[in-house]
């Protein structure tokens, strides 16, 4: 279990230049508890092989960026300076590999089930090992010059001060909404999370509970995780 006093202290304040600048920006932290992460199980598998039947039946790849979940990610991307040609919003880039034919990367059943939860839902979601996490969490305008060391990368990269950045006391944790910091992910060994559901303009509350619904079926039933709102 975390060493923290208060398991539910943590919170998310967003900077008032943000809220000026980008009304109906909104995220949502959910704590989950008692979680049991393996590499992958057959039962995660079966189930991605179903869901992706469904995605493929009910979207189409030509028509994809428009659909108006996906839209309100891509605007955003360009207002805070990501192409999002290049870089793809999260679900949008899974749900690209699932309606080529392809899967999706294994990471572990927890990963995987937010990542699904996200597909299906088309509102991206984070996730943050609460043991890793000192203090509580801001978003905020980055800094010029600023560094991140996201996920997956060998070598920090230098921000230019328009991206959008989730901080706790001791560093950055996310740019936001697309990139989760490496000192911060979950792993087998993580026992209780932080999931943040990632809101922008044009995502609307009814999306966010229902990415909010969608995470916590999915990791209680493949994780054995319990999700309350903090």
């Amino acid at each position: 279990m975390s060493e923290r006093g208060d398991r539910h202290a943590v919170r998310l304040t967003l900077q008032s230049e943000l809220q000026d600048s980008f009304p109906g920006l909104r995220a949502q932290l959910l704590m989950v508890e008692g979680l049991r992460i393996l590499p992958q199980t057959a039962e995660l598998e079966a189930y991605k092989h179903e869901s992706f039947d469904g995605l493929r039946q009910s979207l189409d790849l030509s028509t994809l960026k428009d659909e108006s979940r996906i839209r309100a990610y891509r605007d955003f991307f360009w207002r805070v300076g990501i192409d999002p040609t290049k870089i793809r919003p999260a679900s949008e880039a899974l749900l690209r590999r699932v309606l080529r034919g392809k899967g999706i990367p294994i990471i572990n059943t927890l990963v995987d089930a937010y990542n699904i939860a996200s597909m299906e839902s088309r509102v991206a979601l984070a996730a943050f090992d609460l043991s890793t996490l000192k203090g509580d969490l801001r978003m905020r305008f980055a800094e010029e010059g600023e560094e991140f060391l996201g996920i997956g990368m060998s070598s920090p990269v230098s921000l230019r001060g328009k991206e959008i950045v989730v901080e706790d006391d001791s560093g950055l944790v996310a740019v936001y909404p697309y990139r989760d910091a490496d000192s911060t992910k979950v792993s087998v060994k993580t026992e209780e999370a932080v999931i943040m559901v990632c809101g922008v303009p044009g995502i609307d509350q009814v999306a966010m509970v229902e990415a909010y619904d969608r995470a916590d079926s999915l990791i209680t039933r493949f994780c054995e995780g319990k999700l309350s709102r903090l």
